[in-house]
């Protein structure tokens, strides 16, 4: 069983940024896309961006809110994914949770079959 590690997260002012980042423990056949969900206080969780972890191109999907302000990519040799958070808003407080796919596309739920244990991101005003 794949095993992904969150860090990162933490208390920012809005404006600032903040990069996440993923370690998986392996790299799977059975995980085609790696990515980020995030899930706000009272909320439920939701896609934010996802990448491909196989092939020397990189296809990234994004929620439509964080695009151009959030940045998914992938450093196979070390088997981890990062997400580049600019410009970043208080409704962007949520914890974020890193997940594998055997998809790639504007994730749901029922498509991740591993998930990280989540890290927090704090944005305030």
């Amino acid at each position: 069983q794949v095993q992904l590690v969150e860090s990162g997260g933490g208390l920012v002012q809005a404006g600032d940024s903040l990069r996440l980042s993923c370690a998986a423990s392996a790299r799977t056949f059975s995980n085609v896309a790696m990515g980020w969900f995030r899930q706000p206080p009272g909320k439920e969780r939701e896609f934010v961006a996802a990448i491909s972890i196989w092939g020397s191109t990189d296809y990234a999907v994004y929620e439509d809110s964080v695009k151009g302000r959030f940045t998914v990519s992938r450093d196979n040799a070390k088997n981890t994914v990062y997400l580049q958070m600019n410009s970043l808003k208080p409704e962007d407080t949520a914890v974020y949770y890193c997940v594998g796919s055997a998809k790639l596309r504007s994730l749901v739920p029922g498509d991740i079959h591993v998930w990280g244990q989540g890290t927090q991101v704090t944005v305030s005003s």
